[in-house]
């Protein structure tokens, strides 16, 4: 568990696991308990990845010649990729939500004490700097939230001299969910070097007071609200849209994935409809008329 990306996730599934299994036997482990299992957890994908540590920590017992005999573990169906995106008014409209948006407060003294007027305080442009690192490297939310733009321990670190993003935080190990680095867009790297030359950001793109912001689940939810977007998204929504927006473009789908860190199967099967040579040919061909023999 250490080693893993999230060792607090892993410790939440383990206890969920020893919660409901953990009176039992290996030899109770079936298709019709996992079922149960599946059941009383409601959360389809929830307690898929919480069986799949339960198969991993079997295979981990059979490796060591602790058990004899096949134990299967049986697994939810996977659910539908999340496709969700933003068009990209609506990215234009939560950038300036974040970024006019004045905290509201009560004047202490004078004639109009007491009156509620907006401050100069602008408490959600750290929000407004996280959607433009996420829209345009697409980059996952752990690797934003550790950008720095000096390089140290536990950092994903921006170079703005060569314009290249190291996404894998230093010291960090790879993990499946890859993170290799990405050429930083011109425009996305000509602000990150005016909010360091204007004083904007002290060490990292997202920060409070000069510390790195680790969540952004209160601000997040205020931004959405302020900017009317009906839709559900969350800060993940960000890599989709980067995603769908390469398709739309055209953007080939091997360097889709190189850009956003993902395979090419992901690329095609999540994202590939967008892009405009979707089955083309087929479309073409359907029309025309079978040549004489």
């Amino acid at each position: 568990m250490p080693k893993q990306a999230s060792p607090k996730k892993a410790s939440a599934r383990i206890d969920r696991l020893l919660d409901w299994w953990g009176t039992k036997m290996l030899s109770e482990v079936s298709p019709t308990t996992c079922r149960d299992y599946a059941k009383d957890r409601s959360k389809r994908g929830g307690s898929r990845r919480d069986l799949e540590d339960l198969r991993a920590a079997i295979n981990h017992h059979a490796k060591r010649n602790l058990h004899t005999g096949y134990v299967e573990v049986d697994l939810p169906q996977k659910g539908a990729p999340r496709g969700a995106w933003l068009t990209r008014d609506e990215v234009a409209k939560l950038l300036w939500a974040c970024w006019r948006h004045g905290r509201t407060v009560r004047l202490p003294r004078g004639k109009e004490k007491g009156k509620v007027v907006e401050s100069e305080w602008h408490d959600l442009r750290h929000i407004a700097r996280f959607i433009l690192m996420g829209i345009y490297t697409g980059s996952r939310s752990g690797a934003i939230f550790s950008a720095s733009i000096y390089a140290g321990a536990n950092r994903s670190f921006i170079d703005l001299e060569s314009g290249l993003f190291y996404r894998l935080a230093e010291g960090a190990a790879e993990t499946n969910k890859r993170q290799p680095p990405v050429r930083l867009p011109k425009r996305l790297l000509a602000h990150l070097r005016r909010w360091k030359d204007k004083g904007v950001i002290a060490q990292y793109v997202v920060e409070w007071d000069g510390l790195p912001v680790k969540s952004i689940k209160v601000g997040w939810k205020r931004a959405v609200q302020l900017a009317g977007i009906q839709k559900t998204i969350s800060p993940h929504t960000l890599r989709h849209t980067a995603a769908t927006w390469l398709m739309q473009q055209g953007v080939d789908k091997w360097e889709t994935a190189g850009f956003l860190g993902m395979s090419e199967q992901m690329v095609d099967r999540v994202y590939g409809h967008h892009h405009p040579d979707f089955m083309t040919v087929a479309a073409d061909r359907i029309t025309r008329k079978r040549a004489r023999q």
